[in-house]
């Protein structure tokens, strides 16, 4: 059992207008914590928490202080090309860049850098189980997120302690891809996508949020975490709880050529791939999942 900490007072957050950081931003409002959001045009802000448009924006305070780096263009925002890969990299390895930055300019140091990253990092590698342990293969998802991980390390402070969190498929009633599921599933036409024989790791958001306060509280964490539930499942059983939790039928596919058709690169390597991930770095540490299975997830989340 570790020896965990208070949460720091203060804590800097980019990405906050997004999905996750959204559900972050409360829960570390909820617990006290003086939260600065990083956004150019934040669409929706929170009572009590400040919002700023620059890092030269702000100055970390005396005393205990952390920064969560959530900040990336959304994956499937819009069709693959070359300018949105280009941003996909920018708002993601250049940003955290900016951030290592900021963090060694402070007079006083934050103490934590928890820095997103995600699953694609370990590549497609079929059944094989994958934990922090494992080796990435190569192709655009594992090198972008290799990228940005080498963003994070290169040149951070030693007296500041960096968590990298490689994120699933991450589950919410308000953002993720589950609203965009519910639609066709609640039509019947929820089956599984291509052969639906790939692995989705994936984890209920409030599960996601938990392991960052984790982190944040737990100063013997430091190195990769893996951001998701201990069940993954191959995505056509996804369908299928997904299906019984509706009160569906799930059974009609949507063949791979046209996953293809209508989404381009971004089904080929998100959608019709994917990695059979393990938290195990987590789970040895002694985190407590509340949502460690998908049918109870769905359920919560779908009331």
């Amino acid at each position: 059992m570790m020896n965990a900490v208070p949460l720091p007072g203060s804590v800097l957050v980019t990405g906050g207008t997004g999905f996750i950081g959204g559900h972050l931003i409360a829960a570390l409002s909820a617990r006290g914590v003086a939260v600065t959001v990083l956004s150019r045009s934040p669409r929706e802000q929170h009572a009590g928490v400040t919002y700023i448009q620059s890092l030269d924006d702000f100055q970390a305070p005396e005393g205990r202080s952390a920064v969560v780096n959530l900040a990336g263009e959304p994956l499937n925002s819009g069709r693959w090309n070359a300018s949105r890969k280009a941003l996909f990299r920018d708002s993601r390895v250049n940003m955290t860049r900016d951030v290592v930055a900021w963090c060694n300019a402070q007079r006083y140091t934050p103490e934590t850098l928890v820095s997103g990253s995600a699953i694609g990092w370990y590549g497609h590698r079929g059944d094989e189980i994958l934990t922090e342990v494992s080796a990435g293969a190569s192709g655009y998802s594992h090198q972008l997120c290799s990228d940005w991980e080498d963003a994070a390390r290169a040149g951070l402070a030693d007296n500041t302690r960096l968590c990298l969190l490689r994120t699933g498929v991450v589950l919410g009633a308000d953002g993720g891809p589950l609203p965009e599921m519910l639609g066709p599933a609640k039509a019947g036409l929820g089956g599984p996508l291509g052969g639906g024989a790939q692995w989705w790791s994936w984890i209920h958001v409030t599960d996601l949020v938990s392991m960052m306060l984790w982190l944040l509280e737990n100063p013997s964490c430091s190195g990769v975490f893996n951001g998701t539930a201990p069940n993954p499942l191959r995505q056509g059983e996804f369908a299928r709880v997904l299906g019984k939790v509706l009160q569906r039928p799930a059974f009609i596919p949507l063949p791979a050529p046209v996953a293809r058709l209508m989404l381009g690169e971004f089904a080929e390597e998100i959608l019709l791939k994917g990695q059979r991930v393990e938290p195990a770095r987590v789970l040895a540490h002694g985190f407590q999942f509340e949502f460690p299975s998908l049918a109870p997830a769905l359920t919560d989340l779908l009331g």
